[in-house]
């Protein structure tokens, strides 16, 4: 009687083990689908982060469309002596021109280094070879042809200066518009015509139409338009806004060509700056400066890069009786020889123009954190 009530209680405890292990593979099973879910649900939370942070990227990118930062080249007018005729001088006053818009210079200053203490365009070249108003000269060229075609008979009086003017290679800039070009800014002049009370001046911008700003101005005045979108077709005007020279590059990140201005001497570059808190960085071009190689340029607002003339910065900085100093190295946040190795005992201030602006241009993108990628 003894073996059977035994074999029932191992019967018994085997089908409790059973069950416990059923409860343990249960469980355990649970937690493998607890751990499962908590696994997706930190992927879940991994890619909702990314694409969270994918998405302020791209406001941030879209926040920061336009371009900020300014980049401005001074050159002393006494380069064009270098020139035997008219119609070279202003030809090379045509190849700087090119150069810079190439590079995207949004300033050109050219400054006086034979103590003419010249600030306007108003005067005239008085012949090769002689002491003249070789900064005007220069300064004219490039206001020609900075200046859209359309415009320039508002602008460009008949002058001597740019007698042969009309020769040179456009500049083709994006702000050079074509009369069917659709285009979100145009540049224009206010025209004489008359207009309802509270209606705005009429503007020649350029197209078959004319177009209506939302103010009143005076009849000559140069200005920047940004055009309504969505505009009816069929109307007899256009829609526009009067907007900051500045705003296609603040705004929409375009280059809208350069902005001119006469300096009196080297000093006057830095002192006379447009932008309220200067130049913070400066770079002065010298075959006796340091290797450009082993240079990395620090953030900045507004980039001033200085070339010398037929003498090099020194004659620029001897002839300023502003400057105490002798080195023009001192002048300078950074002091740079742009071609070292130079297979030419000379680099002419047109050749420097390019083949600096091009070592430079991935140092600036560097600097002011936008991608060289395509």
């Amino acid at each position: 009687m003894e073996q059977p009530r035994e074999k029932r209680r191992k019967e018994q405890r085997d089908e409790m083990s059973r069950s416990d292990r059923k409860k343990l593979k249960e469980a355990r099973k649970q937690d493998v689908k607890r751990l499962k879910e908590l696994e997706f649900l930190k992927k879940l939370e991994k890619q909702r982060a990314a694409e969270e942070k994918a998405q302020k990227d791209l406001e941030g990118k879209k926040e920061q469309k336009g371009r900020l930062y300014t980049v401005s080249v001074a050159i002393p007018g006494s380069v064009l002596d270098n020139a035997q005729s008219p119609e070279l001088r202003t030809y090379l006053a045509g190849q700087i021109a090119r150069a810079c818009t190439v590079f995207s210079v949004d300033e050109i200053v050219v400054f006086d280094e034979q103590g003419e203490d010249v600030k306007s365009i108003d005067g005239e070249f008085r012949g090769i070879g002689k002491k003249g108003q070789a900064s005007v000269q220069l300064a004219r060229i490039l206001q020609y042809l900075e200046c859209p075609q359309y415009l320039r008979k508002s602008f460009f009086p008949k002058h001597q200066d740019l007698q042969f003017a009309g020769l040179l290679n456009p500049l083709d800039s994006p702000h050079h518009m074509r009369v069917n070009e659709v285009s979100e800014y145009r540049e224009g002049v206010v025209v004489k015509r008359p207009s309802k009370p509270n209606k705005g001046s009429f503007v020649d911008c350029g197209m078959r139409k004319g177009v209506q700003i939302d103010r009143n101005l005076q009849a000559g005045l140069r200005v920047t338009v940004q055009m309504q979108k969505n505009e009816n077709s069929e109307s007899k005007v256009l829609k526009g806004t009067v907007v900051a020279p500045h705003a296609p590059r603040t705004e929409s990140g375009l280059y809208w060509g350069y902005t001119m201005r006469l300096a009196s001497c080297l000093s006057a570059v830095f002192t006379e700056c447009p932008f309220s808190d200067g130049y913070d960085l400066s770079i002065g071009t010298s075959e006796r400066g340091s290797n450009v190689d082993s240079v990395t340029l620090p953030p900045f607002k507004h980039l001033l890069v200085v070339f010398g003339g037929l003498q090099g910065l020194e004659a620029s900085v001897d002839i300023d009786q502003s400057l105490t100093v002798t080195d023009p190295s001192i002048l300078f946040h950074h002091y740079l020889n742009t071609c070292p190795g130079q297979g030419s005992r000379t680099i002419r201030t047109e050749e420097a123009i390019l083949v600096t602006l091009s070592i430079l241009r991935p140092k600036i993108d560097t600097a002011v954190g936008r991608s060289t990628a395509p």
